[in-house]
């Protein structure tokens, strides 16, 4: 192979690479034990990349009023979540965007990524709401968000 041919086999293994993981943005695996107990109890683990640190810092500061509802953590477990979340929030730029109400849902790469799902699609029962990202995406909490792997419930 000539040295050209090489470079344009590389290239395109690291674009095809890049597509594959554009929408994985992973579980980190240094996780603390009190984020899968105290968070995992009630939703799936959101893996921190989908959201900014500031995000991250502004839903930690609000807990005792966490979406209707007081998920209030004392002082010690709220820094070890929030460092962790901060360490592996996101920095590209396609997450890194404010999330408007600290709601993954209501950012421009969620609802871009969601625009041809009707309204009604969202209310079925084995759904019940945007925020149920493991309805449909079978490796949510692994942070796996890939099309491929999408199942729709009927």
């Amino acid at each position: 192979m000539r040295p050209l041919q090489k470079f344009n086999v590389g290239l395109c293994l690291a674009i095809l690479s890049a597509l594959a993981m554009a929408d994985h943005v992973g579980m980190p695996g240094d996780m603390p034990k009190s984020f899968s107990v105290e968070c995992e109890s009630c939703h799936i683990p959101y893996a921190p990349g989908l959201m900014p640190a500031k995000s991250w810092q502004s839903l930690m500061g609000s807990l005792d009023r966490h979406y209707g509802t007081d998920a209030s953590l004392d002082a010690r477990t709220v820094k070890d979540i929030s460092v962790w979340l901060d360490r592996h929030a996101a920095t590209s730029r396609k997450f890194a965007e404010a999330a408007p109400n600290n709601r993954i849902t209501k950012t421009a790469w969620f609802i871009k990524k969601h625009r041809e799902i009707e309204a009604n699609v969202w209310k079925r029962a084995a759904i019940n709401s945007p925020a149920n990202c493991a309805a449909c995406h079978q490796q949510a909490a692994q942070g796996d968000f890939d099309d491929d792997n999408v199942k729709i419930p009927r």
